[in-house]
């Protein structure tokens, strides 16, 4: 997804997106160890994705004035 897309969706969707992508990737690592993953890149493209909304979490907390 790219970023304008993310920042549309709510903080429960965002918390949701994040979970579903942390299963992706752990099926792709293991994937990966067994040798049968198509495509490396999928894990980095994922774990870039991951960060990018945890990013926009963070950044509307600070927005509202406070810590977690």
């Amino acid at each position: 997804m790219k970023v304008n897309e993310l920042r549309k969706l709510s903080d429960e969707e965002l918390t949701n997106q994040i979970n579903e992508s942390k299963k992706e990737l752990f099926d792709l690592r293991l994937k990966q160890s067994t040798g049968n993953l198509d495509k490396p890149s999928k894990i980095r493209e994922l774990r870039k994705n991951v960060a990018r909304m945890k990013t926009i979490l963070r950044e509307r907390t600070i927005e509202n004035g406070g810590e977690k």
